[in-house]
């Protein structure tokens, strides 16, 4: 069986209108491991990763250059499908942000907008929200409340549903920009759990500013600053022994 691949990206830079945000990023994150995004504030961690489902090109004046390829496929090369792009490539937010609907129908979302009416039977939903709640350790709280509004969840179960929200379609990236930071430490420690169960299945890259989470949740850690790459290393070794001096002032708390 041939091996899920996961992110490159080759010599990427992009510019909001005269601003180059990042410098020649080259990278390679694999699947089957969570990759952190660490770095003071504007640095371009965000930026990068809203590269990886190209949605910075909503904002006007938005250019960018270099390649990007994802289980093979360069997504920025012309006519790739955009909606299928993001069928593949899912993305959480820093705070939860569930539809004003059910927590069915939130599961379903995707669904409903990549498979016209009647293509899927009612127990093909009836699985797919099953398990996705169960695959997010939601099944056994919520399997009686599926007709309950999402916006009544706690942030904790509100922040699992919208991981379960992109499981239906099955996509095989999870781009995730701070998704504890709405979190209490309890609920942090929970979702952190969660993300260390999904690690086998998808190529998770997760931005966070908190260097304890990165040091405990993510395989693997990227160090960006001014836009630019530092430092990919494993993680142990990027905090450990940091082969850059300005990684290492970082790690240490002397600047960000």
């Amino acid at each position: 069986m041939t091996k899920p691949q996961g992110i490159r990206t080759e010599n990427l830079s992009l510019w909001y209108g005269q601003f180059q945000a990042l410098l020649d990023v080259s990278l390679e994150i694999h699947h089957g491991r969570v990759t952190g995004l660490i770095g003071p504030s504007g640095c371009g961690k965000t930026t990068l990763l809203r590269c990886f489902n190209r949605i910075n090109e909503r904002i006007d004046g938005v250019r960018t250059a270099g390649h990007v390829h994802i289980l093979g496929e360069d997504i920025y090369a012309p006519g790739v499908d955009l909606v299928e792009l993001r069928k593949r490539v899912g993305m959480v937010f820093q705070r939860p942000n569930p539809l004003p609907l059910s927590v069915r129908e939130n599961v379903l979302f995707g669904l409903r907008i990549h498979f016209r009416r009647g293509e899927l039977r009612k127990d093909e939903l009836a699985h797919a929200v099953e398990a996705s709640l169960k695959e997010v350790g939601l099944w056994e709280a919520l399997k009686d409340k599926l007709g309950h509004r999402a916006t009544s969840l706690s942030l904790e179960q509100q922040q699992k549903l919208c991981i379960a929200r992109l499981l239906p379609l099955r996509p095989e990236v999870l781009l995730m920009d701070e998704p504890c930071s709405a979190l209490d430490p309890a609920a942090t420690q929970r979702v952190e759990q969660l993300i260390r169960e999904l690690r086998d299945r998808y190529t998770i890259l997760i931005v966070t500013h908190n260097m304890a989470q990165a040091r405990r949740i993510s395989d693997e850690c990227i160090f960006m600053l001014l836009g630019k790459l530092i430092e990919h290393r494993r993680t142990e070794d990027l905090f450990i022994s940091p082969k850059d001096e300005r990684t290492a002032n970082y790690v240490e708390g002397r600047f960000g």
